[in-house]
């Protein structure tokens, strides 16, 4: 399922290029090691990948004035990378890429180049990330100081060269159907869905579809690295974005400055991406049971019960009453998870979300309608929303090869549902379209350690429920030199941007001065929210 999902979708995981030899552009960029990308079968696209760099870093971006309804205020400035659909064809069709920029805010001499962000999704845009510099925050104002803050949209998100596989007020109406079935004919129901769903993908994106793939965003990122007149990359990218980072550090090791990775995609080619969320599933129950002990603990405020079990059961109670009679006429069990699922995902929703579901106990049904139905007024964000979702399963049912066998999702699902029910059939029936996706699916990056790979920092917290912990422990025993920072007891989704002076500090030490703990850290958690 994908991070940082909007309110009127239920999401995922929870949503760039190369270089060029150092005679065509001196000192601009490097030439790939050659070893990293042919190990993979992929010299075409290297090779590509390298050109469309080299012209990059020739054209540079223009950067101007942010359009003004992309809601980028000034000092911001916004520009256009242009890379190949497919690397194969370095010279066939281009797509522009939209990216962004804030100056650093120390002195020159204190500058040390741009830092590139991604923040998840598949499908989540990065433009937002020099806003952290105009809205003046504190837990990045030193590394503000040192570098560039520079954002993009990856390939088919927002401006993007944008993907689409179902009208978006049509994908936003409510309710939907139940996801947890009741009979078979409810699975059969979905299964029809997801199976419209990858045809829609197909009529009206099909040229994007089989080029949607994470190396081929990584092999975008080194283009944009290049066009920033950049000869190493410094990169920031959070849950899906490690896996993007992870990708990157194993085809252009070399190109590589520094590398944050903050609540991490276990890489392992099994892993990508079925099994990736079965085990989201098991993690999100945990802490969703988390949640529910500290609504029960604090009790005076919501006034939802004393104990887990407690809380549990006025969820259960609203669950059914939804099920029965959709809230306001729109709000069913659909939509109820797809807003409840924040509070599992990130701290901050915490206390909003116990509100509402107190407001609605103690009578005030308004509330929640508003916080869970769909706003069908909100075309912009409706067409972002189902864009989101759109890249989100355009990359995933790209990157690698899923289950056809319905009777293998069916046991996988019933199984685990039977002990993780809170978000099981919802997160099947979001991937189900893989299961007949309609172009070619790739075999996964075995990200590993290649020559020239700079030491790596990952962040993690141990209760995280969208890239539950192991996966911060398969990519550092993968990337020799890194350092994993544990966050202990703590399971908010992206830690980095968290105040916890244990982690800020060391994040401010590694992208300011390079410097990384001799062994791994254990941090005690960021303060729990407070009602």
């Amino acid at each position: 399922m994908r991070e940082n999902r909007p309110k009127s979708r239920l999401l995922a995981f929870g949503s760039a290029g190369a270089l060029v030899t150092a005679t065509l552009i001196a000192g601009a960029v490097s030439a790939p090691a050659a070893s990293a990308d042919s190990r993979h079968g992929q010299d075409r696209e290297a090779r590509g990948a390298q050109i469309a760099a080299a012209r990059a870093a020739k054209a540079g971006i223009d950067w101007k004035d942010c359009p003004a309804d992309w809601g980028l205020e000034k000092p911001i400035q916004c520009g256009w990378v242009f890379v190949p659909l497919d690397y194969a064809k370095p010279y066939g069709k281009q797509i522009k890429l939209a990216v962004d920029r804030i100056g650093n805010t120390g002195t020159p001499e204190e500058r040390q180049g741009a830092l590139v962000y991604n923040p998840g999704g598949p499908g989540g845009s990065g433009l937002r990330f020099p806003r952290r510099v105009v809205t003046k925050n504190a837990v990045w104002a030193n590394v503000a100081k040192a570098y560039d803050f520079v954002g993009f949209d990856p390939r088919g998100v927002g401006h993007s060269a944008p993907i689409s596989c179902v009208d978006p007020q049509e994908f936003v109406k409510a309710p939907k159907a139940d996801p947890v079935p009741d009979t078979e004919a409810d699975k059969s129901a979905q299964r029809k869905l997801a199976r419209e769903y990858a045809q829609g993908c197909a009529e009206r994106s099909g040229a994007m579809l089989p080029h949607m793939t994470t190396p081929n965003t990584a092999r975008d990122l080194d283009v944009i690295r290049a066009a920033l007149g950049e000869k190493k990359l410094n990169y920031l990218g959070v849950s899906y974005g490690t896996y993007l980072g992870a990708v990157y550090g194993t085809l252009f090791p070399g190109h590589l400055r520094r590398m944050v990775v903050d609540s991490v995609v276990d890489p392992a080619r099994e892993n990508i991406w079925y099994e990736a969320n079965l085990n989201q599933d098991i993690a999100f129950e945990g802490r969703w049971k988390d949640w529910e002990d500290w609504v029960a603990a604090n009790d005076a405020a919501f006034h939802l019960g004393t104990t887990r079990a407690a809380v549990q059961a006025k969820w259960l109670e609203l669950r059914a009453t939804a099920k029965k009679n959709p809230i306001g006429g729109v709000v069913g069990p659909a939509e109820l998870i797809s807003f409840f699922q924040s509070a599992p995902y990130y701290d901050s929703s915490w206390v909003p979300v116990a509100s509402v579901f107190s407001k609605y106990v103690a009578g005030d049904t308004k509330a929640l309608v508003d916080a869970a139905a769909p706003d069908l007024s909100d075309t912009a964000g409706n067409i972002s929303a189902e864009n989101g979702n759109a890249v989100y399963t355009a990359v995933e049912c790209a990157d690698a090869k899923w289950p056809t066998s319905w009777r293998k999702w069916d046991r996988d699902n019933t199984r685990l549902n039977k002990d993780y029910p809170f978000m099981t059939w919802a997160n099947a029936w979001m991937n189900l379209p893989c299961a007949t996706w309609p172009t070619k699916q790739q075999t996964p990056v075995d990200v590993k350690t290649h020559r020239g790979l700079p030491p790596v920092m990952i962040v993690q917290s141990t209760r995280d429920a969208a890239t539950p912990y192991p996966g911060a422990v398969s990519l550092h025993q993968r990337f020799k030199g890194s350092r994993l920072i544990t966050e202990e007891g703590a399971g908010s989704h992206g830690v980095t941007s968290l105040v916890n002076p244990c982690i800020n500090e060391r994040v401010d030490s590694y992208l300011i001065g390079g410097k990384l703990d001799t062994a791994d850290v254990t941090c005690a958690p960021h303060a729990t929210p407070k009602p």
